[in-house]
């Protein structure tokens, strides 16, 4: 066969020449399939071989290196690794530890004017609190990096030391009919005949002053104590003493979470009290819109009068209630006043009002008393205003008066603002006719009344012969509350005053003849209630 020459045919050179080069082209280019790379962890450094292209995760697994849920490293793990790189493995702990800590007490210094200028007596001892803290300690490579406080339980509350301090008074004395309670210093205290005999007769330090009102014969005090738990769990309890003890005893009312209303049932040694949950949210807690009753003599368990509902509009805030003297039971809530059937243990509406808008976590609750007679009720209504304010935005508020004799219902005055707080004088006979007089708030400035001071008013039971009492147009206004009428006068006592809270002070003010007296000057006084 003759030989072949490439020289002979170059065509045939070129073709194989090409298809060589096609083939070699095709071909994957030829990779190291190792890599050497560094892996420091546990305080030691150690080479390894892993494959070419794997991410840190990868990288470590197949060196054997195993990570904790917490372990860092560097570069993270989805980090694709080259040849000559360095892995730093950082080992991460999650502690959990418990101590106790000591609270210390703090020390309260309690102004009194029954003790001689200077002098001291210790009330109640202090006592350390305990708590128990939980850090959360987080450690690198054996290293503590943050120590933070996941949750702390109280133990023990610390109790106050509570040292009375005496201080001059310069006020003259002044005779008072029946009993006058005041609350000073998370302390109550009594006047009784004078206003020079003054003595404690509740020192626990701790009356929150949500609830404070005086039996119809002033002997009894009911009155709510700040709980030792957390507020979420339980605000306060509601508890009595009997004032002409020497030596008090308190009475637990086993009641609890007692914030809009508790008051004597006329004719009766029991008590009537509304209820609402504590909650972690603002305002602190969601209303029951409840009522029940407790007795004081009679032992048993408090017994519902009203199961709890949704209060209307607004009713996550509350409701208010006031007894007339013959028993009757009237309610008040944001959208409305009515009557409450006691016996079958629902609520009769009286009255629409519209409800006003707060734009707070806060709502408000028209103000509302019996007059004396029990045959009218004087409540704050919630009056429109011009265009174009809504009427729930209305910043007016009315005296408003609902008679019994003629169903009808008046304003009485206009613009008196939002905590007006009517109050009844005792009622007096003029002939065979039931007189008595109001006394309620005037605000300054009217169209602000949630934020305004406020001057003492007192005017006739229809609303004529109106006058302001106190304090002088010169000086700054009252803080809102509700004044507090004298009882009515026997065996030839002066009647007609009323005492109300000024600056801290307990001061009394003459209906007729507008005279005010300064009783107090310790500037402590927070709630009264007399009887």
């Amino acid at each position: 066969m003759p030989r072949l020459s490439l020289r002979a045919r170059p065509g045939l050179f070129h073709t194989i020449l090409l298809i060589a080069t096609l083939i070699t082209s095709c071909k994957s280019p030829q990779l190291n399939s190792t890599i050497t790379i560094h892996i420091t962890a546990d305080e030691q450094t150690q080479d390894a071989s892993v494959p070419s292209g794997v991410t840190v995760s990868q990288a470590l697994a197949t060196a054997g290196v195993e990570l904790g849920s917490l372990d860092k490293t560097e570069p993270p793990l989805y980090t694709v690794i080259s040849d000559g790189d360095t892995v730093v493995v950082t080992r991460v702990e999650e502690n959990f530890e418990t101590e106790e800590v000591v609270v210390p007490f703090e020390r309260q210094i309690v102004r009194n004017e029954t003790l001689p200028e200077g002098e001291t007596r210790l009330v109640q001892a202090g006592e350390n609190g305990l708590e128990e803290i939980t850090y959360r300690q987080i450690l690198e490579d054996k290293v503590e990096v943050t120590k933070t406080v996941v949750k702390t339980v109280v133990l023990k509350e610390a109790l106050p030391e509570i040292v009375m301090v005496g201080a001059q008074a310069s006020f003259v004395p002044l005779n008072i009919p029946g009993t006058l309670a005041y609350l000073a210093g998370g302390n109550a205290w009594i006047m009784e005949g004078s206003t020079a005999n003054r003595r404690v007769i509740v020192s626990t330090g701790d009356l929150d002053g949500r609830i404070f009102t005086l039996s119809p014969n002033g002997e009894y005090l009911v009155f709510t104590r700040k709980s030792n738990k957390p507020a979420d769990q339980e605000i306060n309890s509601l508890w009595a003493v009997r004032t002409r003890n020497l030596d008090p005893k308190l009475i637990s009312l086993q009641a609890k979470n007692v914030v809009h209303f508790a008051a004597w049932i006329p004719g009766t040694n029991s008590v009537a009290y509304s209820t609402v949950e504590p909650r972690s949210t603002a305002p602190g807690w969601q209303a029951n819109n409840d009522l029940y009753r407790v007795s004081l003599t009679n032992a048993g368990s408090p017994r519902r009068l009203i199961s709890a509902g949704s209060g209307g509009v607004y009713g996550w805030w509350g409701m208010s209630f006031a007894f007339a003297p013959d028993g009757k039971l009237a309610y008040a809530r944001p959208d409305g006043i009515g009557l409450v059937d006691q016996d079958g243990g629902y609520l009769k509406p009286l009255l629409g009002i519209t409800p006003l808008n707060t734009h707070s976590d806060w709502a408000w609750i028209p103000p509302l008393v019996w007059g004396a007679d029990g045959n009218s009720l004087y409540f704050v209504s919630h009056a429109p205003a011009p265009a174009p304010i809504s009427s729930e935005e209305s910043p007016y508020f009315d005296l408003s008066a609902l008679s019994f004799s003629n169903e009808a219902s008046a304003t009485l005055v206009d613009s008196v603002g939002m905590f007006s707080y009517p109050s009844i004088s005792p009622i007096e006979y003029v002939g065979r006719e039931a007189s008595f007089q109001v006394a309620y708030l005037q605000s300054i400035f009217i169209d602000q009344s949630d934020t305004s001071r406020y001057r003492l008013v007192v005017m006739d039971r229809d609303g004529s012969n109106s006058r302001a009492l106190f304090p002088p147009t010169d000086k700054n206004g009252l803080e809102p509350q509700t004044p507090a009428w004298a009882p009515a006068p026997v065996d030839g006592e002066t009647g007609g005053f009323l005492a109300v809270t000024y600056q801290g002070n307990l001061w009394l003010v003459d209906s007729g003849s507008g005279s005010t007296y300064q009783v107090t000057g310790d500037g402590l006084i927070t709630r009264l209630d007399w009887k």
